[in-house]
C-alpha cells in the first residue's frame, strides 16, 4: 500500500499495463511508499479502471485505463513512465514520454544494444540513434552505462540477460573461469514470452513438454555480452541457449566455463559469496538449493557455483522470477536509483510463493 502523501509521491504511468510485466508493475507501484500510479495505458483494457482488471486496492485501483493513442496526454505531468511495450512500440513512445517531461524506464529491448545490432537480433532498423546513444542501460548489480541519477531514459535489462550476466560475472570477477568458451544454458517459464495466442503456446502443447527455442538467434545473446562488457569484462562471446519450461514463472540459468588453473570448488563458492556481499537482492546458496520456488514472487537472485579441477570446468547458477527481477522488479529498482530512493523501496518484504 502506498503510504506517501500525494504531494510526496512521484507520479508514475505504466504503458502496456495489460501485459504480464505491466500487471506486475501495477502490483509493485501500488505498494511502493514513494510512487503513485497516475496513468495506465492499454488498448486491450481501455475504458476500464485498474481495479476492474487487477486485484489492487487503494488509489491505484481507480485509475482509468486509456488507449495507446492517448499516451502523450496520459503521461503529461508525470515524473516517470514505465514502458511495458514491444521494442518497435517503445521507439515511438519513448520520445512522446520524454517530450511530455517525464523520465522513462523502458522494459523492452529498444535501447539495449548498439544500433548496428538491431537488424540481426530484432529484425528492424533502429530509427532513434540520438536516444539510443544517451540511454542508460542499468543492471544494478553489474553496473550501468551512464549516470542513472541524471538519466532521462533508462533501458531495463532482459530477464535471461539478468540471470545469465550475473552468474557469469560472479565467476569472471572471482577469477574462476576464463573468458573463452562460456556456455549459458537457460530455462524460463511461459510468462517470459508475454501474453500471446497461438497453438505453440497453448496448454496442451506446453504442459508436460520441454524444448529449446530460438537456438543461436535469441536477442538476449548480444545483450548478455554487452552487460558483461559494461561490467568491465571487455569484449567476449558467449553461447546462449534458452529453453521453455512447462511452468508459469521463473528462470534458472546454468553457466559453464573453463576453470582457471589453480582454482577449485572453494574459489568458486568464495566468488559467489564475494559477489553477493552488500547487495540486498542477491543470495548465496549451495548448487542443489538454487530453485525457482525460492525466488518466484520476489526480486531476489539466488546464486551458487561449483568446480571440478579434474575436468577443468566451473559451473555457476542463478535463479530469478522473470517478471520481478527479470522485468518489473528491476524496473522499480532502477527507478529507485534514478530518484535517489532506497534501492529496496517497494521491493523488500515481497512474500514469494514457496510452499
Amino acid at each position: 500500500m502506498n503510504n506517501a502523501s500525494a504531494a510526496q509521491a512521484l507520479r508514475v504511468g505504466i504503458v502496456g499495463v495489460s501485459g504480464y510485466s505491466g500487471v506486475e508493475l501495477c502490483r509493485l507501484v501500488a505498494r511502493h511508499p514513494s510512487l503513485s500510479l497516475a496513468a495506465a495505458v492499454s488498448d486491450k483494457w481501455a475504458g476500464a479502471e485498474v481495479g476492474d482488471r487487477l486485484p489492487i486496492d487503494g488509489a491505484a485501483a481507480s485509475v482509468r485505463i486509456r488507449p495507446q493513442a492517448e499516451t502523450s496526454d496520459a503521461v503529461a505531468g508525470l515524473d516517470l513512465v514505465f514502458l511495458c511495450t514491444p521494442a518497435e512500440a517503445s521507439l515511438d513512445l519513448v520520445p512522446r514520454a520524454l517530450d511530455a517531461g517525464a523520465r522513462v524506464v523502458d522494459l523492452s529491448g529498444a535501447f539495449r544494444l548498439p544500433m548496428n545490432e538491431y537488424p540481426r537480433w530484432y529484425g528492424f532498423t533502429h530509427t532513434r540513434p540520438d536516444l539510443l546513444e544517451g540511454a542508460c542501460y542499468s543492471m544494478p548489480e553489474a553496473g550501468a552505462s551512464g549516470d542513472i541519477r541524471r538519466a532521462r531514459l533508462v533501458s531495463n535489462p532482459g530477464c535471461y540477460a539478468t540471470a545469465s550476466a550475473l552468474a557469469a560475472l560472479a565467476l569472471l570477477r572471482g577469477g574462476v573461469i576464463g573468458r573463452e568458451g562460456i556456455i549459458i544454458d537457460a530455462k524460463s517459464g511461459t510468462t517470459g514470452a508475454g501474453r500471446k495466442a497461438g497453438e505453440e503456446w497453448s496448454f496442451s502443447e506446453i504442459d508436460g513438454d520441454f524444448r529449446a527455442y530460438r537456438v543461436l538467434r535469441h536477442q538476449h545473446t548480444p545483450e548478455i555480452e554487452r552487460a558483461l562488457a559494461l561490467a568491465d569484462q571487455g569484449a567476449l562471446r558467449v553461447t546462449f541457449t534458452p529453453h521453455l519450461l512447462p511452468t508459469r514463472r521463473g528462470i534458472l540459468v546454468t553457466v559453464y566455463g573453463r576453470l582457471v588453473e589453480g582454482r577449485g570448488a572453494a574459489e568458486a563458492e568464495a566468488a559467489i559469496r564475494t559477489f553477493v556481499a552488500g547487495r540486498p537482492f542477491l543470495r548465496a546458496a549451495k548448487p542443489d538449493a538454487v530453485r525457482l520456488q525460492a525466488v518466484v514472487g520476489t526480486n531476489r537472485v539466488l546464486m551458487a557455483a561449483d568446480a571440478d579441477p579434474e575436468r577443468g570446468v566451473a559451473i555457476g547458477f542463478a535463479a530469478i522470477d522473470n517478471l520481478v527481477k527479470g522485468a518489473a522488479g528491476q524496473a522499480i529498482q532502477n527507478a529507485n536509483l534514478m530518484f535517489g530512493l532506497p534501492e529496496t523501496a517497494g521491493l523488500d518484504g515481497l512474500p514469494g510463493s514457496a510452499p
